[in-house]
C-alpha cells in the first residue's frame, strides 16, 4: 500500500515508514516487495494545474456572429486562482500582433504569472510566443483536440455563452464589448462559483438578517440580478 500510494517513495522511506510503524522488516524485503513502475512517475496534468493554480493564467479565443454574419473574435484572459477575468477583448482581424499587445496590456509592469495556458491554435503566432517570452511567462501548450486540459477558461466561455450572448442581438464591436463590460462585472462581483465555496471571484461578504431588507438589484440588462440587504 505504501508503495502505491507513494510511488516517488523508495525502499528506504518506505522502511522508515514501517520501522515507526512498530513494523520490524528488513530494508532488502521492502525492496522485495515494492511496486515496480515501468518509468519514472510523473506529475499528472490535473496534478500540474492543482499545484500551480495561483500562478497561472489561461488564454482563449471563440467567435460571435453579428445580425450582419460578420464574425467578431473574443479573446480572454483568465487567471485561474478565484476564476477571475485579467482581460478582454474583441477584434474583427485577430492577427499575433494584436494578440501579444493584449497580453502586453493584460500584464503591465511586473504583474505577469509564472505560467500561461493555451491551446496550439495558429492564432497564437511568433509575436505572441516571443511576447509572452519577453514578459518572462512560461508557455504551457495543451494536447491537441484536448479542450479538458483548459477546462477553466473552456467553462468561462461556456458560461458567457450560456447567460449573456446567446441571449441578445449583437450589432458589431460596440455593442459586443457593452455586452461583455456588463457581464464581466456582474460576473466578479456577484457570480457564486462551487469551486470558491460559493463565493464570488472579488470576496462577497455575508451579510446578516439584522442588516436590513433583501433588495434586487438588475444586472447585464436584466438577464440576471443580485440581492443585498439594505436598511429601510
Amino acid at each position: 500500500m505504501l508503495s502505491r500510494n507513494n510511488p516517488r517513495w523508495g525502499a528506504p522511506r518506505i522502511h522508515g515508514e514501517l520501522l515507526k510503524l512498530g513494523i520490524e522488516i528488513t530494508e532488502p524485503t521492502v525492496a522485495k516487495y515494492m511496486v515496480r513502475h515501468r518509468k519514472p512517475p510523473s506529475q499528472g496534468w490535473r496534478t500540474f494545474l492543482s499545484n500551480h493554480v495561483q500562478t497561472m493564467v489561461s488564454v482563449d479565443f471563440f467567435t460571435v456572429p453579428t445580425i450582419r454574419f460578420e464574425i467578431l473574435y473574443v479573446f480572454l484572459v483568465l487567471a485561474h486562482e478565484r476564476r477571475r477575468i485579467v482581460h478582454v477583448a474583441v477584434t474583427a482581424h485577430p492577427t499575433a500582433e494584436w494578440t501579444a499587445q493584449q497580453l502586453r496590456e493584460a500584464f503591465p509592469w511586473d504583474s505577469a504569472p509564472q505560467y500561461l495556458l493555451r491551446d496550439r491554435d495558429r492564432i497564437f503566432g511568433q509575436d505572441f510566443v516571443d511576447q509572452v517570452k519577453a514578459i518572462g511567462i512560461k508557455q504551457v501548450l495543451s494536447a491537441p483536440r484536448s479542450p479538458w486540459q483548459r477546462a477553466y477558461v473552456e467553462r468561462l466561455i461556456g458560461s458567457i455563452r450560456r447567460e449573456c450572448l446567446d441571449h441578445m442581438i449583437v450589432f458589431g464591436e460596440f455593442s459586443l464589448r457593452r455586452a461583455l463590460a456588463s457581464y464581466v462585472s456582474y460576473y466578479h462581483g456577484w457570480r457564486t462559483h462551487l469551486s470558491l465555496g460559493k463565493d464570488a471571484p472579488q470576496f462577497r461578504r455575508t451579510q446578516a438578517c439584522a442588516e436590513g431588507e433583501v433588495v434586487e438589484f438588475r444586472e447585464v440588462g436584466g438577464l440576471h440580478h443580485h440581492y443585498e440587504r439594505q436598511a429601510a
